[in-house]
C-alpha cells in the first residue's frame, strides 16, 4: 500500500492559505468517501455540527414588529413574486416613502 501512495500524485489542499475553497475535480470526486462509509461516531459528530449551525441565536433586541395589513391581491402577489426577502424590500420602500412624505 505504501508503494501505491508514493506513486500517486500528491493531493492538492482543498483550501488556499487565505481560506478560499478550490474547485473540486474528478480525482477529488473519485477519492471522496460517502457519508454512510464514515464511522458511526464521525457521522453523529457531523450531524451534531450541522444541527448546531442551523440554530438561530436569540434575538438581542426586537428590531421589527409583526403587523397585519390588508393589501390588494395584485400588490401582495407582486411583492411575493420578487422572491425571498420581499418583506425586507417592502419595509425599505415604506421607509423611503415615509422620509419623502415628511419633507
Amino acid at each position: 500500500m505504501a508503494n501505491r501512495k508514493s506513486s500517486r500524485n500528491p493531493r492538492k489542499p482543498l483550501t488556499s492559505p487565505d481560506g478560499e475553497v478550490r474547485e473540486l475535480n474528478t480525482q477529488d470526486a473519485a477519492e471522496a468517501i460517502p457519508f454512510s462509509a464514515l464511522p458511526e461516531d464521525e457521522q453523529k459528530m457531523l450531524i451534531s455540527l450541522q444541527n448546531q449551525a442551523r440554530k438561530r441565536g436569540p434575538q438581542k433586541a426586537p428590531r421589527k414588529i409583526p403587523i397585519s395589513i390588508r393589501l390588494s391581491p395584485d400588490v401582495a402577489e407582486g411583492l411575493r413574486a420578487t422572491g425571498e426577502g420581499w418583506q425586507r424590500r417592502a419595509d425599505e420602500v415604506l421607509r423611503s416613502w415615509l422620509k419623502s412624505a415628511a419633507r
